[in-house]
């Protein structure tokens, strides 16, 4: 099976795998057997093992553990060691997995007002493990990652929203190959680094590169960003900042979580948050 293939089937099990996820966060304290959640989404059992440990690589018990709200706290009392070793010695020093390495080139001032006047922007939609996403790029970089919700046309229109005044071109063949080193989690994180370019203030821009320094399998918290850019009160324009966070996942505002240990809320999704976070949590921990 190809990797096109490959992601057009996670893609497609992915909205299996968003009522399983919502199935539970409705009856956790219960625990589910896995018959309840296979017959929850329309399954047998054995077609849904199949079909969650073909999406997230373990089985459904392993992976639906992590999804309760002690899951939270768990993951982010052992997460918060691990950020202050990050903040010493770099990004990829932490986990095996996913920590692509990112190269983040900003917008000149004068860019950033321009609404991106002069410059072409190339994007193209395609299939993921979390279902559907646009990817837009410049010759700088990816300048745009974001999860299609309700249809492509509303993708693209927020796309269109950021960069006013861009020229956008149809381009999925100069996006595609994007998409493995982003998705593909046995992904070889030795190769080639990844430019992003991005836009906005330079408060934004401090928050987005504070999000990089937080590895895959861990998560921190809108206090913990906050102190980590030298501004500890400032927690309402942090979560501002946050949420508009233009590349999804290489930028991981997925990685924020409340300090009570509940996930909160994601741009693209409470249910697809709790799903790249346990994604990257279980593949981590391997």
């Amino acid at each position: 099976m190809d990797i096109q293939t490959d992601l057009k089937q996670l893609s497609e099990d992915y909205l299996r795998i968003e009522q399983a996820i919502l199935y539970l966060e409705n009856h956790y304290k219960e625990q589910p057997e896995l018959e309840d959640i296979a017959a929850h989404v329309g399954l047998s059992e054995y077609h849904f093992q199949r079909l969650f440990t073909r999406w997230a690589g373990v089985s459904p018990k392993r992976f639906l553990q992590f999804l309760t709200k002690e899951g939270a706290k768990d993951l982010l009392d052992q997460s918060e060691n691990l950020l202050d070793t990050t903040h010493h010695v770099g990004l990829s020093s932490l986990g095996r997995l996913h920590d692509l390495f990112v190269t983040t080139e900003a917008v000149t001032p004068g860019e950033y007002k321009s609404r991106g006047a002069g410059v072409s922007i190339r994007y193209g939609i395609h299939p993921t493990p979390f279902g559907k996403c646009l990817i837009a790029t410049t010759e700088r970089g990816i300048c745009h990652l974001g999860f299609v919700q309700s249809s492509e046309g509303e993708a693209i229109d927020n796309l269109v929203a950021d960069w006013k005044q861009a020229r956008m071109i149809e381009d999925y063949k100069s996006t595609v190959s994007l998409i493995e080193p982003i998705f593909d989690l046995r992904y070889n994180n030795r190769g080639k680094p990844l430019n992003v370019h991005l836009r906005g203030t330079n408060f934004q821009l401090g928050v987005w590169g504070a999000l990089l320094q937080v590895p895959a399998g861990a998560v921190t918290t809108y206090e913990g960003i906050a102190s980590r850019i030298g501004k500890p009160t400032a927690l309402r324009a942090v979560g501002t900042a946050v949420g508009h966070n233009p590349i999804a996942v290489l930028i991981p505002c997925h990685r924020v979580i409340r300090k009570v240990g509940e996930f909160g809320n994601y741009r693209y999704g409470a249910l697809r948050k709790k799903a790249l976070l346990a994604r990257e949590f279980v593949n981590v921990q391997g």
